[in-house]
């Protein structure tokens, strides 16, 4: 008589796979956990300074005129409370200073003669330019001081705890590759890391002057003011750009990691410039913001790296091709 007794599968065999990949799970999850604790600690430092990183974020207002020839400017002081500068000609004030770009400040006050308050005027000899040109920022909003040191403390804390989150995730996927493979990501994460401080540096120090001179200029011809900004849209503005372009300056990496398998030659590279141009366009749409201003500051130097790729992808090519001459010569 056969037996009725049903058969199960070895418990060693799924028992064994089952606790590893618990296990996994299990470092997953606290590698997660770190990462998250890294990047609070990191948002509350920033929100200790807050002030600094504000001072920082505004400094490509202070460098928006490097590219045009300085103009003599005034400003006008009511007590505690600064107005200007204001750009000016010599026709309308021939008492400036010598200089080609000297400051005044006119210190408005009253006096007393007889009976009436007569408004006096009085030129400041130890008066120092006001950073920041023409622009203000301003919150129009009660939270909105709040809003604005919530957001720099959330962008600030993501750039600082970086080096902390990309340790931990590594430390957890690094062990599972061969060491060939392993050598090849570290090294294409340095990379990774050199086109973002790059791309970072690049907008902050050159196309964020351009890109906020421009917004100006482009406002003045439609016959808006643009002296008065709302500090939380600058803010978001200025982290956006920078951000975007830290991603945008990925795109190199994609190229060259599809030319390294295979999937792409220089040559089709070159008959994708035409592509390319648009799809640095819709990038710099969808990295930073939906602006043409930003959409052109990125484009031109993305297209200037994927012609980089071009030059770099016929490197490899010829050094390959070269290698296989050589050894088919022995």
């Amino acid at each position: 008589m056969a037996s009725t007794e049903p058969e199960f599968a070895p418990e060693g065999e799924e028992g064994g796979v089952r606790k590893s990949f618990m296990g996994h799970l299990q470092d997953l999850r606290g590698v997660l956990v770190r990462s998250t604790m890294a990047i609070g600690l990191a948002v509350i430092i920033c929100l200790c300074l807050d002030s600094r990183l504000v001072s920082i974020l505004m400094q490509p207002l202070y460098r928006m005129h490097m590219f045009e020839k300085p103009v003599p400017t005034v400003s006008l002081q009511i007590g505690a409370t600064t107005l200007g500068p204001y750009p000016v000609t010599r026709e309308q004030f021939p008492g400036l200073p010598p200089g080609d770009a000297p400051h005044v400040v006119f210190q408005l006050g009253t006096t007393r003669i007889g009976q009436d308050q007569v408004v006096t005027v009085r030129i400041d000899p130890n008066a120092v330019p006001q950073k920041g040109g023409e622009i203000q920022l301003h919150n129009f909003s009660p939270a909105e001081a709040f809003m604005v040191a919530f957001h720099v403390a959330i962008y600030g804390g993501l750039v600082i705890s970086c080096p902390f989150w990309i340790y931990f995730l590594g430390s957890f996927i690094l062990p599972a590759l061969k060491k060939r493979e392993r050598d090849i990501i570290v090294s294409w994460l340095g990379w990774s890391a050199a086109l973002a401080a790059t791309g970072i540096l690049l907008t902050y120090f050159l196309l964020l002057p351009i890109a906020l001179r421009a917004s100006v200029k482009y406002s003045e011809l439609l016959g808006f003011s643009a002296t008065e900004w709302r500090a939380d849209e600058y803010v978001g503005f200025v982290c956006k750009f920078l951000f975007g372009m830290a991603l945008g300056f990925q795109f190199p990496l994609i190229v060259l990691f599809l030319v390294k398998i295979g999937i792409l030659t220089h040559r089709q590279l070159a008959k994708f410039r035409r592509h390319v141009i648009v799809v640095s366009l819709i990038l710099g749409a969808l990295l930073t913001t939906p602006e043409v201003i930003t959409q052109v500051a990125m484009a031109v130097p993305l297209y200037l790296l994927y012609e980089i790729c071009i030059w770099i992808a016929w490197y490899w090519d010829w050094k390959k091709r070269r290698s296989t001459a050589s050894s088919a010569e022995t």
